[in-house]
């Protein structure tokens, strides 16, 4: 019978991205999967990674950039590698965890083959800083033998970046919900972070642009932005800070309208999960969120600077089942994410033979 391939990730252990991906590595069998984190672990990594093959790094890594006290942590990330002997290194976050796993094998010659997982801001925000991070992220692009991007728009940035392998597929749904009982055509959700690269402020201006008293507004997740928030918005809002998967599936559940307008973004898994549960999507008009929306027709895509208008959503009201069941059908059958996982890992088995 032949070994489990050694399979170390490297992330944000805390993050629950992390974790999907975990969730979905330790369900297939060739792999035994070790995890080295940057800062600590979420409770849920206890049922599928032993503390074993588990590191903690303890450090408070920005994804800005400035990571010193990540960089210092080399050293030890390098010496569990070289115990663990991993026949594969897979580094989520590229400007960060990438560089980290990158210097481990350039530096300390620790063995196995370098893939890379791009989140969004590593590659669409972090390059255009500074003269460094762009050629930081070009040589970890280039170290890796195959990249995961969840949108075409940012696979090009990639390519434009020297990524020469690219699987492209949405970072998406564990399980598909249940089909919503009924949905207020008056109440809208929102639930990006309240933090400038989000643009929260775009779906306070949005909201309050539309008339009417019955309409109301519901503001989850939290962020630095949240008190001015609360001072600009009107009483038709209401914000209710971070919440429980099911508390939010709720919310998503009960809600027609969905809104998400950050003015940079890949493709957003939260605004997978309001298709999932039947909402019609606003969104900005960023390429990704046209790999996903089309105006009009199953949603709303909202230029820079124009109006959300009761013109605009009523003929979207009017065929809010359709929409609702058409956007979940496309979710089942392109965005469910255990599927998706099981063709990388097939790709990466095809790659060396055991």
């Amino acid at each position: 019978m032949t070994s489990p391939i050694r399979y170390a990730l490297i992330g944000d252990a805390e993050s629950p991205h992390l974790l999907k991906w975990a969730r979905a590595l330790a369900a297939l069998p060739e792999l035994e999967l070790w995890v080295a984190s940057s800062r600590g672990f979420l409770s849920g990594f206890d049922t599928i990674v032993p503390p074993a093959r588990r590191l903690a790094l303890a450090t408070r890594p920005d994804a800005g950039g400035g990571n010193i006290g990540l960089l210092k942590q080399l050293p030890r990330l390098a010496r569990w590698l070289h115990r663990v002997h991993p026949e594969w290194l897979h580094a989520h976050y590229l400007t960060s965890h990438g560089t980290l796993a990158w210097l481990a094998q350039r530096l300390y010659g620790v063995r196995g083959r370098l893939v890379g997982s791009a989140w969004g801001s590593d590659i669409l925000v972090a390059p255009q800083k500074s003269t460094a991070l762009r050629a930081l992220t070009r040589r970890v692009l280039r170290a890796c033998v195959l990249t995961t991007s969840d949108s075409q728009a940012m696979a090009e940035k990639m390519r434009a970046l020297g990524a020469f392998d690219i699987m492209v597929f949405p970072f998406g749904l564990e399980a598909m919900p249940p089909a919503p009982a009924a949905k207020d055509p008056a109440l809208f959700f929102a639930n990006r972070g309240l933090e400038p690269i989000y643009a929260p402020e775009r779906v306070l201006q949005a909201f309050a642009a539309l008339p009417g008293d019955e309409l109301r507004l519901v503001v989850a997740n939290d962020g630095s932005l949240r008190a001015e928030l609360q001072a600009m918005a009107d009483e038709r809002t209401a914000f209710v800070g971070r919440l429980d998967a099911d508390t939010q599936a709720g919310w998503y559940a009960r809600a027609l309208w969905y809104l998400s307008l950050p003015t940079s973004d890949s493709v957003s898994v939260s605004v997978l999960e309001a298709m999932a549960h039947g909402c019609i999507p606003v969104v900005s008009d960023l390429p990704a969120n046209r790999e996903l929306v089309r105006d009009g027709d199953n949603g709303i895509v909202l230029a820079a600077g124009e109006r959300l208008t009761p013109e605009r959503l009523a003929p979207l009201a009017a065929r809010a089942g359709a929409i609702a069941a058409a956007n979940r059908a496309w979710v089942e059958r392109e965005a469910l994410f255990a599927p998706r996982v099981r063709a990388f890992v097939d790709r990466l088995l095809a790659m060396e033979p055991r």
